[in-house]
């Protein structure tokens, strides 16, 4: 995937951010983002808080999510699904590349 300047965000990891910057960041609307928290996508640090907030993380979710919704027009339903298979899909790799460096050379 092409990466684009504005991608280079500098992210806390131990950081949060609000709803709000979360939408700046993502470029996604507020409704979008919470129907991805409904159906599990993003995770608010505090779900029962009044004002949500998010890990940096998550900010990068939103941004696929974005993305995604962008290049092909998915409702938050889809887009939740789709970032789903894509988080299996990277921790599957990670566990290739593992089980990768035990095996000898």
């Amino acid at each position: 995937m092409r990466r684009e300047p504005a991608d280079a965000l500098q992210l806390d990891e131990q950081g949060a951010v609000t709803l709000a910057e979360l939408m700046e960041r993502s470029g996604l609307a507020e409704e979008v983002l919470r129907e991805l928290v409904a159906c599990g996508a993003l995770d608010p640090l505090e779900p029962e808080a009044r004002a949500w907030t998010f890990t940096a993380h998550c900010v990068v979710v939103a941004r696929t999510a974005s993305r995604l919704q962008r290049d092909f027009e998915l409702d938050p339903h889809a887009l939740a699904v789709v970032l789903s298979f894509a988080e299996r899909i990277d921790a599957l790799e990670e566990e290739l590349r593992r089980l990768r460096a035990l095996l000898p050379r």
